[in-house]
Order: C-alpha cells, then structure tokens, then sequence
C-alpha cells in the first residue's frame, strides 16, 4: 500500500502550476521532484531561476534547492522510483480548430509514468480536464502500470490565481479530491493535512464532479465579468456610469463585488480556454444548450478590446494612420508575465495593423511581448513609452500605471488624451490635471 504519511511526491509538469506546486509542497517540508520532458526547462530550475513570474516564488525554489528538498529530473524511471504519489500538473491548451481541450501532454503523462509503477501508486492529476477524461485516463493507467488496479487514480483540481499562486497553493480557500479509493482520499489528505488542520474545505466527489468543479467556477467567473461589461455598454449609450453601477451592486451579498470591474475584459491561459473547451465538450455529451450563453460570455468580451479601439480612435480624430500610441501593459493582468490571450496585446496589435506606430511597456512582460509581437515596438518605463504619444492606453491595472503621475506623463506626451482600459485611474483627478479622460462604460 501506498503510504500517506510518505513525505515524498513528484510533481510532473513544470509550468506554471507544476513549478509552483513542487516549490510550495518544499516549503511545507516534503521531498519534491519536478519532472519534466522539457530539459531546457529542468536546466533553468535547477539553477535556481524560474521561466516565469510569479511574486515570491523565485524565493521558495532557491529554498527548497537549497535545503535539498527539492531537485528536478527528465527520468519518469526515477520518478517512479522515487515517490508513491504523483501529481499531473502539465498544460492542457486550446485546440485550435475546434476550441476543445488538447489533451496530448495528460496522457503523455500517464503514459510515460505507468510502465515504471512496480509498486502500488496514487496518481493524482490537478491540471483542468473536460469531464469524463479522468475515467479514462485511470482505465489506461491500471492496463499500463506493472502493479496493475494497484496504481490508482484520482482528479483534484487546482484553483491558483496567476499574480497569487503561491498564497493559493499554501493558503487554499478549497481542496476537492474526486475519487472512490480510500487509499487517494488518504494520501490527498495527508498532503494537505496542514491545511486542513487549518481549516481549509476538504472536500470529497466522484471524479466527474471533481473534473467540473474548476471549468464550472472559471464559467461563473467569466460569465460575472461579462455581465459587468454588458452593463458598461448599456451604460454607455444610457448616459449611465459603470462604476456607480458595479458599487450599487456589490451591497447586495447575493452577488457581491468580486469580479465585477468593468472594463477591457478577461484574457489568460485559463478563463478564454476553459470556457470555449467547456462548451466543446457539452456537446459532444449533447447539451450544448446549457452552455449556449458561454457563447455570448464569450463575444462580450470580445466586444470589449473592438470598443477599447473605437474610444481610442475618436480620441485621435477617427484615424489612426501615422499617429503615435502608448500601451501600458503587456501581460494579460497585473502580477504575472503572462500574455496568453492578452487583451492589452491584441489591442496593441490591431492598432497598430491599422497604421499607427505603437509603443508598448509593461514591467515583467515585456521579453514574451517581444517574441509574440516584433511588430510592435518596445520601451523600458513608462514615460519612455509615453513620449510623443497622441494617445495612451492603460490595459494592464499594475499599481505603477495605477499610481502614475499625470503631471510627469503630461511632460513627455504629444497631446493629453489617455483611454483608461481598466477603469484604475481616477477621472477628476486626471481631468483636473488637463488630460482627456475615457473608460469604457462612463461618460
């Protein structure tokens, strides 16, 4: 039998979710090994650098490779070898002809792992999944592994905000372990005894549930951000003010205030993804009716980059050909380098498709801009990307375009004329400093 008090776990996967799960689980003392078939990858862990930003995480690795509770491998043989519990965190990416989930890297994972579990296994995936692969995946491991129905499977969903997933990984609000085996619901537990003991949800459904539970709560979420968005087009044409709107409906504790920001929309590797594979699968279970407003979820916040536009070229006189513009912000939201499905960058690029010369800066995302988007151009602060603008655009909230100064901006820009993408910046205050203000959804 697996044993659930093991300190041991490997982590396969080391993206975003596998990274940070493999430093956090070494900080709260267990022995990690990250896996992962990608050796460039393994490289820059092991010396200590994360491929990626996260707030505080680069300071977890450095621990836990210092404490030598952590390492990184290539080898599914030592994997295997080295702990009884392993963990799928790999990616499962948008597949671009049909929007459904590409699931190639979890069974990959499966795959590799199973022909070296000699010895009974708990295998737990955590990466978000389309409902009923986690059945699947658990008939595929018992045909594959050596030990056979002793290596079994079991499905618990992550929940970590990029900007925030070291707090959600050793702080979560929830943990869910979709499983019949006691033997999983043992050695899930005793991963998370701590928290548990601290009062953290633990929460115990069959696999399918388990599986909806993270694309049901990213669904609600996006569709709460559209609904925000939505109301900040009827309010344009209205005459009304979003802001006011979104403040008068938080009071009400049925729907509250969290998520409901107006402004240029959501963007990421999760929220667009899950919710287009979301809809892929129901129907292909036949109930593409019950998802058929995710439809609508999803062109509203698609609507909301086209209107970004349209205030940005009425700001400039109708026309953006040979005019000059500032993007402020990159990545896809503030705390993170990521700019995945990023509204700040497809807006970035769409004008400057339409003849202007587009300047762009963000404070960690700016090396990934520049490889997606060479046809932009780059600055490395603020007021450098600023000056000789016709027009800014803030379209990342990070708290230094928050915090700007529009007397220190007024000095380098060609014309005072800035669209607030994000709803961050307060309009009296910048109006009263001779700027022409727009946000979406106010007057």
């Amino acid at each position: 039998m697996v044993e659930a008090e093991s300190r041991r776990v490997t982590v396969i996967g080391t993206g975003y979710l596998g990274a940070t799960t493999a430093a956090c689980l070494a900080e709260m003392g267990f022995e990690v090994l990250g896996l992962d078939v990608d050796e460039a990858k393994i490289e820059t862990l092991r010396s200590g650098r994360v491929p990626f930003y996260e707030p505080g995480l680069d300071e977890l690795l450095t621990s836990g490779l210092e404490a030598g509770r952590l390492r990184f491998t290539t080898s599914f043989a030592e994997a295997a070898e080295f702990a009884d519990l392993h963990l799928i965190c790999v990616g499962t990416p948008q597949r671009d002809e049909s929007g459904a989930a590409d699931l190639k890297y979890v069974n990959a994972a499966v795959e590799s792992l199973a022909p070296h579990l000699t010895r009974p296994a708990v295998v737990v995936g955590r990466s978000t999944v389309p409902v009923g692969t986690a059945a699947t995946l658990a008939a595929r491991l018992s045909a594959l592994a050596p030990v056979g129905e002793e290596a079994e499977l079991g499905w618990s969903p992550e929940f970590l905000r990029e900007g925030f997933g070291v707090e959600d990984t050793l702080r979560p609000n929830r943990i869910v372990i979709g499983t019949d085996s006691p033997r999983v619901e043992k050695a899930v537990r005793a991963l998370w005894q701590r928290q548990v003991d601290a009062g953290t949800p633990f929460l115990v459904t069959d696999l399918q549930t388990a599986e909806l539970v993270k694309v049901s709560a990213n669904a609600f979420l996006a569709t709460k951000i559209s609904f925000i968005n939505a109301m900040a087009e009827v309010s344009e044409v209205a005459g009304a003010d979003v802001i006011q709107l979104a403040e008068a409906l938080s009071y009400d504790d049925r729907i509250g205030g969290k998520f409901l920001g107006p402004g240029l929309g959501f963007g990421g590797g999760c929220l667009p993804k899950d919710i287009r594979a979301f809809m892929a699968r129901a129907d292909e279970l036949g109930v593409e009716p019950a998802l058929s407003f995710l439809r609508e979820v999803d062109a509203i916040n698609q609507r909301r980059r086209a209107r970004t536009i349209d205030i940005a070229r009425q700001l400039i006189g109708g026309n953006f050909a040979g005019r000059t513009v500032t993007v402020l912000g990159a990545a896809f939201k503030p705390n993170s380098d990521d700019i995945r499905d990023s509204p700040a960058l497809d807006v970035a690029s769409t004008i400057a498709s339409l003849g202007a010369r587009v300047t762009v800066y963000d404070p960690q995302a700016l090396e990934r801009a520049r490889e997606a988007h060479p046809e932009l151009n780059y600055a490395d602060s603020m007021l450098e990307a600023a000056r000789d603008a016709d027009v800014v655009l803030l379209l990342t909230e990070w708290t230094e375009f928050r915090e700007a100064n529009p007397e220190e901006l007024a000095e380098v820009v060609a014309q005072k004329r800035i669209v607030d993408g994000r709803n961050a910046l307060d309009p009296t205050y910048w109006r009263a400093s001779g700027w022409t203000y727009r946000a979406l959804g106010r007057q």
